[in-house]
């Protein structure tokens, strides 16, 4: 069994995606951002950074010893479930494979997914008379990802060729394009692409996962200071949750 610290983000969607197209068996446990459950001293002992997702898997192949495994960051995650599996990932002796892979999964996390963050912010959370820079400068960079992504997929279907972890990781940033305010139509490719994902019903089950608890916009910069505003503070104030 393994324990899926999850909320119904783009973020937690590429773990929930990676676990639904193994069939691995898992327990959603929903984390209650807006109320602090990331800066539970639990938690944090699972995810030093304060950040969903993360996994621990009661289970573990022999290798790895009899006591549970815990793994915070999606990349990290995706990498670990691969490599339990031996699913979406090209095998560790082919060494040029497995760098690309690496390439292509540190660009997501390093490039597009902050910046399509960044931009949901400023699009959906900041005060309303803050917004204008910011948007302007994540829209560019949101872009800008679209336009790498584009060009790697001029003679292949996904980014390695075969679907992988890979396309998991980008595909959540790209699925929710409209919101964030940018369009697909200058990118065909990323819509063919997104769209093959899209259908399979994996990714639609994992999308579909406590999806009545999006944000939705009710908690914003302006009111709500534990989700928005962190400091290193953050992480030595623990907030009191409901009972």
């Amino acid at each position: 069994m393994i324990d899926l610290y999850y909320a119904p983000t783009p973020n937690g969607w590429k773990v929930a995606i990676m676990l639904e197209e193994c069939n691995l068996e898992y327990r959603p446990i929903l984390m209650r951002l807006a109320e602090g459950d990331q800066f539970t001293p639990e938690f944090l002992s699972i995810s030093p950074n304060a950040k969903m997702p993360a996994i621990v898997d009661h289970a573990p192949d022999p290798a790895w010893g009899d006591a549970p495994v815990p793994v915070f960051e999606s990349g990290a995650i995706l990498m670990y479930l691969a490599d339990k599996t031996g699913r979406f990932a090209p095998p560790a002796g082919d060494l040029r494979a497995r760098k690309q892979l690496s390439e292509w999964l540190f660009w997501q996390v390093g490039n597009q997914g902050p910046m399509g963050g960044q931009l949901s912010h400023f699009r959906n959370y900041a005060p309303e008379e803050d917004r204008d820079y910011g948007f302007n400068r994540y829209m560019g960079e949101y872009d800008r990802n679209l336009g790498v992504l584009e060009n790697r997929l001029e003679d292949r279907d996904f980014i390695l060729g075969d679907y992988s972890i890979a396309d998991m990781l980008a595909f959540p940033w790209a699925f929710i394009a409209k919101p964030l305010g940018a369009s697909l139509d200058a990118f065909p490719r990323v819509a063919d692409w997104r769209a093959r994902i899209k259908a399979r019903p994996a990714v639609m089950r994992a999308i579909d996962l406590h999806k009545s608890q999006q944000n939705g916009g009710r908690h914003r910069a302006d009111n709500n200071t534990v989700l928005f505003n962190q400091s290193a503070a953050s992480l030595r104030s623990i907030p009191k949750k409901d009972t």
